[in-house]
């Protein structure tokens, strides 16, 4: 296999003459060829229609959603034994220590947004293992707005622009909440305290799914990451969120960066709730439903690794923006479940990356394998470097490509036939308000008046009784005294 492409680690000359995109010397750099001093400018000077050229093409598409990021490189460090529970070569023993990539972004927001606003986090986290890359795909929320992916393109439309007015509306907003029951739970967690992390080091990370584990001898689990920050929780208010937004948009981006500057690099302790397969049916409520979590009481956390954040990007575009995430990037020991919104996640991230950046965003330096090799027979397309050289594009074959493995489908994919054989049965507490009024009746006095504030100020803004008058009555259905208070906290705001 050729290697004539260029890693982000490659020294890349900055001496000698300034020459153009081919490498010929470029002798003035300052003033575009003209008919005569002063003339109409040349079509002949390539220098120009190459500078411009490549400036109209500089930007790609930001992403749909999660567009606002920053990222880092760091280690993954296995500290307790789970070998009982995955096959996972990344994780077969204690010590062992794999390069990663973290990228936190913000949900709604643009690519110009700032960071300081009330809105979930993405945690996406990219292990470099020596079977593949896995990319573990979360939120700092433990739970999110709706269980099933086919709501997801409506979900984000009405967090994104309106139309016809060009903003995010609370019509809208609240509309789609009201006649989502379901998202009753994420909207309390998300206008409480922890709604605006004061920044990336101070909040926790979930894998916020359900996932499978399965170990050696053929046996599934199923498993909730958790990724609890060392450095303690930190948040903002809304007020102090307002004025560092407007202060320093970048204020998350630039805080994460300094810090490993300075050296202090930001850690989490990583935990994993392990459900025995054959309690799934039986729970009292959907183990694979978005929308809820395993109380510890019944699962209890287990620590098993520490994630660590020390190395920064070299260049935000080439590592931050095009850097890709799939949920379907698994490897052996680790795999999806039945939940309906990691189902229809694990074709739509992936599909948005060949649109966004390219048929080989794969090959990028932030993308690609970094402890192993990718192997395949894909050929061609965009961002294309040839790497293949004349080696075959067909399998099989006789020339001496890659071929397969051979091994039982257990052993070799990432999950065992657990997840298709899996018929969801019906559970005593599926309903969308048991654990939002839990989650509610938690919170301290304080807490919650904060709470009832955040949300009274925005439904106050709906322009429609209707739209309030159902988004309160799903926090009524989570709890009398939640519903009450914002209904009279909404009605002092809208007179």
């Amino acid at each position: 296999m050729t290697e004539a492409y260029v890693s982000v680690q490659d020294e890349v000359k900055t001496t000698g003459p300034l020459t153009t995109e081919s490498g010929a010397p470029v002798a003035d750099n300052q003033n575009s060829e003209t008919a005569g001093i002063g003339g109409p400018v040349l079509v002949q000077d390539q220098l120009l229609l190459e500078k411009l050229a490549h400036f109209n093409r500089e930007r790609i598409p930001e992403r749909v959603v999660h567009a606002r990021g920053a990222g880092a490189y760091g280690t993954f460090t296995v500290t307790a034994d789970v070998t009982r529970y995955t096959r996972a070569k990344f994780l077969a023993e204690i010590g062992k220590e794999t390069e990663v990539f973290l990228r936190f972004s913000t949900v709604a927001g643009n690519l110009g947004a700032p960071d300081a606003v009330r809105d979930p986090r993405g945690f996406s986290l990219k292990f470099y293992t020596e079977e593949g890359n896995y990319d573990l795909v979360g939120n700092n929320t433990p739970v999110f707005f709706i269980k099933d992916a086919i709501k997801f393109p409506d979900f984000i439309h009405t967090q994104k622009r309106d139309p016809y007015t060009g903003s995010q509306e609370a019509d809208n907003v609240w509309d789609f909440w009201g006649l989502s029951p379901e998202a009753t739970h994420q909207v309390t967690w998300l206008f409480g305290d922890r709604g605006i992390p004061a920044s990336y080091r101070h909040m926790n990370g979930y894998g916020s799914h359900t996932f499978q584990w399965n170990n050696e001898a053929g046996e599934a689990f199923w498993v909730k990451y958790h990724f609890k920050t060392d450095q303690g929780i930190k948040n903002l208010t809304q007020s102090e969120a307002d004025k560092l937004a407007g202060a320093d948009p970048d204020s998350h981006q630039r805080d994460l960066r300094e810090a490993i500057e300075r050296g202090e690099f930001p850690t989490w302790t990583v935990q994993v709730q392990i459900m025995p397969v054959e309690d799934a049916a039986n729970y009292r409520f959907n183990p694979f439903d978005l929308t809820k979590v395993w109380p510890h009481e019944d699962y209890p956390p287990i620590e098993f690794g520490k994630l660590e954040l020390n190395r920064n990007p070299e260049n935000i575009f080439a590592e931050v923006e095009q850097s890709i995430f799939s949920p379907a990037h698994f490897v052996p020991g680790i795999g999806p479940s039945p939940d309906k919104m990691l189902q229809g996640r694990l074709f739509a991230y992936a599909d948005a990356h060949r649109y966004r950046v390219g048929i080989n965003a794969d090959h990028l330096p932030v993308n690609r394998p970094h402890a192993t090799e990718a192997r395949s027979y894909g050929r061609d397309g965009h961002l294309y470097d040839g790497r293949h050289g004349r080696a075959k594009n067909y399998e099989p074959n006789s020339f001496g490509g890659p071929v397969q493995t051979d091994r039982p489908l257990w052993q070799a994919s990432a999950v065992s036939g657990v997840t298709g054989d899996h018929v969801a049965p019906s559970h005593a507490e599926d309903n969308d308000f048991v654990q939002a009024g839990n989650l509610y009746r938690l919170m301290s006095e304080a807490e919650k008046e904060r709470l009832i504030a955040n949300l009274a100020g925005f439904i106050a803004k709906v322009s429609r009784d209707d739209i309030a008058e159902r988004a309160i009555d799903n926090f009524r259905k989570a709890d009398e005294d939640y519903g009450k208070r914002l209904e009279a906290a909404v009605q002092a705001l809208r007179g």
